[in-house]
């Protein structure tokens, strides 16, 4: 059974994840109403990624039984674009540099393997997530859409969001291109 500690990382990482799933979701269709379709693919595309990362928290909880914290949503309404991707760059960095490593530091003292694994698959994926986000940013406040030669790929396995149509495995998890997410 998962220790005590752990468990409640889990279950914040887990509220974290999902509010930022459905975060995502409304800030790709604020960015699709405003004519920013690739920005809205890659918010859609990122929603997906922290599904998965929800679902491996979700997962390594294995028999813990109770409630899962709600966390405050103050900060998060709707806006324009810009402003939702600097939200959105914003929490993928606290996630990576704050909370995560965090996380990891009591799975580890505490000897929980998966849930070490799912954090540091999430650590590195946010890395990318903060990464994208920046790129649409800037791209937005030229006035223009994100660009993609070829599509947003996302990584089923670890939540990696890819821009190249020519990639051939996941860099993160090693997951074959075959089983990537297009949008």
């Amino acid at each position: 059974m998962v220790r005590a500690m752990t468990a409640d990382n889990l279950r914040s990482a887990f509220g974290g994840e999902s509010q930022a799933h459905m975060r995502y979701r409304i800030w790709g269709a604020t960015a699709k109403k405003e004519g920013f379709e690739n920005v809205s693919k890659l918010f859609m595309a990122t929603s997906d990624a922290e599904q998965i990362h929800a679902t491996l928290h979700f997962n390594a909880l294995k028999d813990v039984e109770g409630d899962f914290p709600v966390t405050s949503m103050a900060g998060f309404g709707l806006s324009e674009t810009s402003k939702n991707l600097q939200g959105a760059i914003n929490g993928e960095v606290f996630e990576y540099t704050e909370m995560y490593p965090a996380y990891i530091s009591v799975a580890e003292m505490q000897g929980e393997e998966e849930a070490i694994k799912a954090y540091r698959f999430a650590i590195e994926a946010e890395k990318v997530h903060a990464k994208r986000f920046q790129e649409a940013k800037d791209a937005v406040d030229q006035g223009k859409d994100l660009e993609v030669s070829g599509g947003i790929y996302l990584c089923p396995v670890c939540g990696y969001i890819g821009l190249d149509p020519d990639e051939e495995a996941c860099p993160l998890c090693g997951a074959k291109r075959a089983v990537f997410i297009e949008y």
